[in-house]
């Protein structure tokens, strides 16, 4: 066994053991993460230091999955929105007008179990 093979095996084993001892973290579920990637996908350069990414979301979600939702004391949309400008924060992004998440029912006949749409829209003026 040469010194990389021998460095390599020891790399694994401290990983293996680092990973049963620190605390799991937990990932992002699946619906945030597409929705972060819809921010990142869709996010257009506008100017040399300008990024605007996508403020409006949309996510269909399967009807009995959407009347759960809503029976939720939870705020969802809310955090989830916190989450989209936390991302966007971090990569140094902008946005046209405020960041809004609409949780919607999908059509019944739909298998996916959530979609998610994004576009850039304006602030509304008053």
């Amino acid at each position: 066994m040469g010194f990389l093979e021998s460095e390599r095996v020891m790399e694994q084993w401290v990983m293996n053991v680092w990973g049963r001892l620190s605390p799991a973290r937990q990932p992002h579920g699946e619906a945030l993460a597409t929705l972060l990637r819809q921010c990142d996908e869709n996010a257009l350069i506008v100017a040399r230091q300008r990024v605007v990414a996508p403020n409006a979301y949309v996510i269909e979600l399967l009807p009995q999955t959407h009347r759960l939702i809503s029976d939720s004391p939870l705020p969802v949309a809310p955090a989830l929105a916190a989450h989209v400008r936390r991302h966007a924060a971090e990569r140094g992004y902008t946005f046209a007008g405020p960041v809004t998440v609409r949780l919607c029912s999908a059509p019944e006949d739909r298998t996916d179990r959530f979609r998610v749409h994004s576009r850039i829209a304006p602030a509304k003026r008053r």
